[in-house]
């Protein structure tokens, strides 16, 4: 609708500069320039190499993005940005600039939560959210089950990654097999061409004892201790690494745990939907598995499209237009880059 508020959002967290604009939940723009290449020689994200890279980005992509939707600084109602978390310079880059587009068109800024972002990215794809809702977040960074009851005022943690993240095994374990970074895409290719069944690699904290202390919590470091003996133990005998059956059995493993726990969470508080965010969340398995099952309990699965899983400028534009919509107060111009934003925190 025309009368609703125009927001810009400004993405720097990791090593994606994403600019974004929408209107309600009406996707206009959304810019995005990737330094994935520059840091996939060092088999991870290096920080420094990530802020020099939105140093140098985030004016041409804040110039597409207000291209791509037809608007200027001048027709935007509000500025989004990410606060938090994520790695502090890179974080810096992206409120520098919100603070001074804001200054010098005379915006109010919202200084937002990364994660709370990956939820309401989905309402530009679904709609409005029900709340309550169960939400499951997914990253390089992050496994976290969330209960969202007002994601305009904040967020109730269930449970979240107590080693690896999901993100992380998917990295470490694409380098074991050889593939590329990021990790998630390539052993997604594989796994197409694998026997899940072939391997039977552990599914961490499912046993009862770890039931009882860390119901809703998530470890992946096992499994990827799991696939490198493993591998390791065939590479000494001599005998090929089956990359697509590996790959297959230790996607399945992930998915297995993430899907059981999220619609565990769902089924206990009788929760029917089910939000899935993050750069795994474009994982296909993921998907499949999760609706299928889902299904079968009458809880709707909702997954925004891949490209919305990732870090990205819509999704704190969204987020931005919940808070105006919800009439959540802007932040202070001196709002800070915080690293360790605790999920709790919704907007700074």
């Amino acid at each position: 609708m025309a009368d609703e508020p125009l927001i810009l959002g400004i993405e720097t967290s990791c090593d994606e500069t994403g600019v974004g604009i929408v209107r309600g939940h009406t996707l206009l723009a959304d810019a995005l320039a990737s330094s994935v290449e520059e840091h996939a020689r060092f088999g991870g994200v290096v920080p420094e190499v990530a802020s020099r890279a939105h140093l140098e980005a985030i004016v041409p992509t804040m110039d597409r993005a207000l291209t791509e939707a037809g608007v200027t600084l001048a027709d935007i109602d509000a500025i989004a940005v990410t606060s938090g978390p994520g790695l502090a310079g890179a974080l810096l880059v992206g409120v520098a600039a919100a603070k001074g587009y804001a200054l010098a068109a005379e915006k109010p800024v919202y200084g937002v939560n990364h994660l709370a972002a990956h939820v309401a990215v989905d309402t530009l794809e679904h709609g409005p959210l029900p709340e309550p809702a169960i939400a499951l977040l997914v990253s390089g960074g992050h496994s976290s089950l969330l209960l969202v009851d007002d994601l305009a005022r904040g967020v109730t943690p269930l449970g979240a990654t107590i080693d690896d993240a999901a993100g992380e095994a998917f990295d470490k374990v694409a380098r074991l097999l050889g593939l590329p970074f990021p990790g998630g895409p390539p052993i997604d290719r594989e796994a197409r061409a694998g026997d899940a069944a072939a391997i039977a690699f552990p599914r961490g904290l499912t046993a009862a004892k770890d039931l009882a202390a860390h119901r809703y919590d998530f470890s992946f470091s096992g499994l990827k201790t799991a696939v490198a003996r493993w591998v390791e133990a065939r590479q000494r005998a001599g005998e090929p690494v089956p990359v697509a059956d590996v790959a297959a059995s230790f996607q399945e493993a992930v998915c297995d745990v993430l899907t059981n726990k999220a619609l565990a969470a769902c089924r206990a508080s009788g929760i029917e939907t089910l939000v899935i965010g993050g750069g795994v969340a474009a994982n296909s398995r993921l998907r499949a598995m999760a609706e299928q099952r889902a299904e079968k309990y009458g809880i709707r699965v909702r997954v925004p499209r891949p490209k919305l899983c990732t870090d990205n400028g819509a999704m704190v534009a969204a987020l931005g237009s919940h808070l105006v919509a919800a009439g959540v107060a802007p932040s202070r111009l001196d709002l800070p880059a915080d690293s360790a934003l605790p999920l709790t925190t919704v907007s700074v």
